[in-house]
């Protein structure tokens, strides 16, 4: 059995888990994961849209919306859950001195290309909610980083979501590093309790690459190898970002890393290991996402070791085959951004015609 205390205390990564719904709050499933060592939650559209679609949780809520707008309906269950998480999770952020115990809630992902209206979005979500530990998710496209830098500037911590590629994952990294300089120009106090996480996408890379490969009709060792080698160069990345002099200088000041999350941590090919974006990416300052399935897996048979500082020279090595092989992994990169985005606006947009129906009938 492989503890997720461990994972936390020996290794330096904290285990989150990928989704919430409201039976986990009045039942004490969420309190339970605690005991267990999940330090986090996440949560997006989908997971919200199959917590609402599937039994009678929220059928006492839906009656005492009947009738109101069918946004204010959606937004009034969400953020309830939300709420509720962190209230659970609170002692956690307290005792971790704000290191964990976040709950992440994403904005409308139909403002994922819109950066004024979702920093407007992030703000009133934050006000709402009220909590020191609520993450509000924001889509890495070019206008979400915009907006995530107007938001950590105005002292919102955020979960920077739908991160693929090295390049955007620099863009990130340097939208929360401008973005505590201007927080504290502003002289708008201690960047003690800002906290950002920057997640990016591993396991459907490999999905989209190894579809590349199949159309060439490759079989050989780089398929299933450039997600997990593409997160060992971006943990490069990182290492490099926060101990550079310029961060050190926030850092004096009290600023926290943005900790890479590795999310989509699911095995999507039953032919691969189905701790695959556990085992190989563990290390210090990082947080890894699990679905519940794949969290349950790890506590079975999980190998805990400093797997992202192993192997990165083969990982370049990697890397670089599939770019002869004619991979480019920046254009993979933007399709999976755009099919996320699309994704979870198609879950929203789901929800919201589910909610209209539930109400109708009641």
């Amino acid at each position: 059995m492989a503890s997720l205390f461990e994972l936390y205390e020996a290794f330096g990564q904290s285990p989150w888990i990928d989704n919430l719904q409201r039976s986990w709050l009045t039942e004490g499933t969420l309190a339970e994961l605690l005991r267990s060592g999940v330090r986090g939650v996440t949560s997006n559209p989908s997971i919200f849209a199959h917590a609402i679609s599937t039994g009678s949780d929220y059928s006492e809520h839906l009656g005492d919306l009947k009738g109101a707008n069918i946004d204010d309906v959606y937004w009034d269950l969400v953020l309830h859950d939300i709420s509720g998480a962190c209230k659970v999770l609170k002692p956690l952020y307290d005792d971790s001195h704000g290191r964990d115990g976040f709950v992440s809630v994403e904005v409308d992902p139909r403002l994922a290309h819109n950066a004024a209206a979702t920093v407007d979005a992030a703000l009133k979500i934050k006000e709402r909610v009220g909590a020191q530990n609520l993450l509000v998710k924001i889509p890495a496209t070019e206008e979400g980083i915009t907006a995530v830098q107007d938001v950590i500037a105005q002292g919102v911590s955020v979960n920077v979501t739908l991160i693929f590629s090295r390049t955007r994952y620099k863009e990130v990294m340097e939208a929360y590093v401008a973005g505590l300089e201007k927080y504290l120009q502003s002289d708008k106090g201690d960047p003690r309790h800002l906290a950002s996480v920057a997640s990016f996408f591993v396991s459907r890379t490999d999905v989209k690459v190894d579809s590349i490969l199949s159309k060439e009709g490759y079989r050989g060792e780089l398929n299933g190898k450039a997600a997990v080698a593409t997160a060992k160069l971006a943990y490069q990345d990182f290492l490099e970002m926060f101990s550079s002099p310029r961060w050190n200088a926030l850092a004096e000041k009290g600023a926290q890393v943005q900790r890479p999350l590795w999310a989509s941590t699911s095995t999507k090919n039953p032919d691969y290991p189905d701790l695959l974006y556990v085992d190989n990416l563990i290390g210090p300052n990082t947080v890894n996402t699990m679905p519940e399935a794949t969290l349950r897996a790890y506590q079975d048979h999980g190998q805990p070791t400093v797997s992202l500082l192993e192997g990165v020279e083969t990982a370049k090595t990697y890397l670089t085959d599939l770019t002869n092989l004619g991979v480019n992994l920046d254009e993979v990169a933007l399709e999976l951004e755009d099919e996320g985005v699309g994704a979870f606006e198609g879950s929203h947009i789901e929800i919201l015609k589910l909610l209209e129906n539930k109400l109708s009938e009641l």
